[in-house]
């Protein structure tokens, strides 16, 4: 039985491998030249640029990923964790280290509020609990039905997991000080959505974070992707690159294959771990479109992103791996993002200098820095605004962190909404998908499994469980254990 993937990414690439480990022969069809979708790598200069995803969270999920294999996930790729786990500049106040350490962390908060730190443990406490049961109750499951969902678990412990309530006022029970408001909150703009409109439950975030700790993988997130590409290959799985999926061929009312510019490459499964929009409503015709254009008009769609990515040829010691800027009154960037789409004056934004622990991805004595403001999806970009915005923010940056290094940048890339739409036919520039809004959480994100095509299968950012690479690896594996369930007769 031959299945066909569209995408090498985190999800398409680990769906692959299952299915090959189930006795499939798959190919998977890659749009771009390198593997690893968002987190692809970019070379440039002796420079390596890991272009997307940079912070590696939630470990055990890889390691029981592997684990499925047999295999161990240190044979793929090395891990280190960080300490400190990242750097938070804050408008107007001194920088603070979040440690690897819970008992200095406790002590930054108490050093915010009196209080502090007995509320950060009874938050945790809440936050772990929380995390615990979303990962043994719902995380690893999928769903077909809303009553799957409103389980009685959820019935009976709804108001324990905060399903009904915003993570902002359940933060704001426990604390006061904006500081630790904000490194409580900012998760949240990588699942796509703001504070106020994020489900309590995500306050599992913190624990992710301050419990299971920040971790780097040898050649950063892209690194993984590689790991993951040797497993598939290993297996005896292809990649076909720098082919785009123009069609996905449907005959007798079952997916056939998928077209490329080169033709037909015939499947008896096809899955697309692309962009969910463009694989409904670009690659079928409407009779087979599950969501068409309408349903995704009415979503609530996650940010975009302005990426800079620069090459400086000095160090920068007061810099570390990560580093976060919240404005004062961050709330108004959440607003340009959410509710009045705008490209930001004063933005809070995330700064990755990967070189403070793999110097190998600079040349010696160089510094590799990238630079990502979150905006709204569906801005427009011409290139004379991102000229005259990347100065903007360059200027900021050094503003905001006292750090000067404009004068010794050699290499420059700016990466925004059109280069989302370009590179990966994201939906409205979106960097993420969908936000993860009460009403956008497990069931009611879309399924994994056509309502059309009974072959066609869809994994990634846009199913459950949603947003990040952890999530991604899941919900490849919720797709392949379907698979396998309705199709192992078959083979």
């Amino acid at each position: 039985m031959r299945a066909v993937v569209i995408g090498a990414g985190f999800a398409g690439l680990s769906a692959a491998s299952l299915l090959q480990k189930e006795g499939w022969q798959v190919s998977i069809v890659e749009k771009n030249q390198d593997i690893g979708g968002r987190a692809r790598l970019w070379e440039e200069g002796g420079y390596s640029f890991d272009m997307g995803p940079s912070w590696y969270l939630m470990p055990e999920v890889f390691e029981r990923f592997f684990q499925l294999f047999g295999k161990k996930r240190e044979d793929y790729y090395k891990l280190e964790k960080l300490d400190p786990q990242y750097k938070v500049f804050f408008e107007g106040e001194d920088p603070v280290l979040v440690s690897a350490d819970l008992g200095k962390t406790r002590e930054l908060f108490e050093s915010f509020e009196r209080g502090g730190a007995a509320a950060l443990d009874a938050f945790l406490r809440s936050a772990r609990y929380k995390y615990d049961t979303a990962m043994k109750e719902f995380v690893y499951r999928s769903y077909t039905s809303i009553f799957q969902f409103f389980n009685r678990k959820i019935l009976t412990e709804g108001l324990k997991l905060d399903l009904f309530s915003s993570l902002d006022k359940h933060i704001g029970k426990y604390f006061q000080d904006h500081r630790s408001k904000k490194i409580l909150e900012y998760t949240m703009v990588f699942l796509g959505t703001s504070p106020q409109e994020a489900p309590a439950l995500y306050s599992i975030m913190s624990h992710v974070d301050l419990n299971l700790g920040v971790y780097f993988p040898k050649g950063g997130l892209n690194g993984v992707a590689q790991g993951l590409q040797r497993l598939f290959e290993e297996l005896g799985g292809k990649i076909i690159r720098a082919t785009d999926v123009t069609a996905i061929e449907v005959v007798n009312r079952k997916a056939a294959g998928v077209r490329t510019r080169d033709g037909l490459i015939e499947a008896d499964l096809v899955i697309n771990s692309g962009d969910y929009h463009w694989g409904e409503t670009r690659l079928l015709p409407p009779e087979y479109q599950s969501y068409p254009e309408g349903y995704w008009k009415n979503r609530v769609m996650a940010p975009s992103m302005f990426i800079l990515y620069l090459g400086v040829k000095k160090r920068l010691k007061d810099f570390e791996h990560h580093n976060l800027y919240f404005a004062r009154d961050w709330g108004v960037h959440f607003d340009q993002i959410f509710k009045n789409p705008a490209w930001p004056e004063n933005p809070s934004y995330y700064l990755s200098a990967i070189t403070k622990t793999d110097p190998s991805m600079a040349p010696r004595g160089c510094e590799n820095l990238f630079v990502l403001v979150p905006i709204s999806s569906g801005l427009e970009d011409p290139p004379d605004f991102r000229k005259r915005y990347t100065e903007k923010i360059l200027d900021h940056v050094e503003k905001t962190t006292g750090v000067k290094f404009k004068d010794s940048i050699e290499v420059l890339r700016v990466f925004g909404p059109s280069d989302f739409e370009t590179d990966y036919h994201a939906y409205q520039g979106t960097a993420l998908g969908l936000a993860h809004t009460l009403f956008q959480t497990a069931v009611f994100r879309p399924r994994m499994r056509s309502r059309k095509l009974p072959n066609l299968y869809y994994t990634g950012q846009y199913t459950h469980p949603g947003v990040g690479v952890p999530m991604t690896l899941i919900s490849a594996e919720l797709v392949a254990e379907d698979i396998k369930k309705r199709w192992t007769k078959r083979k």
